[in-house]
């Protein structure tokens, strides 16, 4: 008899997220991951127990699948360029994954990783991206609050653009809303006192 395939935890994240890709989240299913392993829905079962912890393992694990390439391409770049590459990036992910985008940043996730985890804070309360608004404050010697009103606005006007993006009907041309992003970004810092002057904002759309 022929040896028998172990079945991982990493082999069944793989196929969850095959079929995320393929079909959005009511698509995965321990049938339907025991189907493209080609094995029985115990090892599945096994490993995860419920669906329920399935999703909630598969929302990290297909946010790093999807996000991990967003430093890799933020990297050696000045503070602006690269808050506005992180604008890129993230509407590119909306076009390009529509519906595991549509998991990580449309559906409710209380639903899936649940209240134990995100806690009671509303998500405007929340510090967004951190990393950025912490690099232009020193870059611009402007105090870290009023950067950061500025880059949440600009993330909020961002993820609305993606969010249309993700479907066909409501689709612009990527290079025209990865400038739209650039533009509300600049408007929004410029208020704040931060001029990031002249820039070929094409040649950054392209580098992502």
């Amino acid at each position: 008899m022929g040896r028998k395939t172990k079945i991982t935890k990493e082999m069944i994240m793989e196929a969850a997220f095959e079929l995320l890709e393929e079909g959005g989240i009511s698509a995965v299913a321990i049938k339907s991951i025991a189907a493209k392993l080609g094995c029985s829905t115990q090892p599945v079962s096994w490993q995860f127990g419920s669906m329920v912890e399935l999703k909630k393992e598969l929302y990290f694990y297909a946010g790093q699948k999807l996000y991990s390439i967003m430093p890799e391409k933020m990297a050696g770049r000045e503070a602006l360029e690269a808050f506005f590459v992180s604008g890129v990036c993230y509407i590119s992910l909306a076009c390009d994954h529509p519906k595991t985008f549509r998991f990580l940043n449309v559906d409710d996730p209380l639903e899936t990783i649940g209240a134990d985890i995100i806690g009671d804070n509303s998500i405007f309360a929340m510090p967004f991206d951190e990393e950025s608004t912490v690099k232009l404050a020193e870059q611009y010697n402007v105090p870290p609050e009023k950067v950061g009103a500025a880059v949440r606005d600009t993330v909020i006007y961002t993820h609305g653009l993606a969010v249309m993006m993700m479907f066909d009907n409501y689709r612009m041309p990527k290079e025209v809303v990865c400038r739209m992003v650039y533009d509300m970004g600049v408007k929004m810092l410029k208020e704040i006192g931060i001029d990031p002057g002249e820039r070929d904002v094409d040649k950054i759309i392209q580098s992502v």
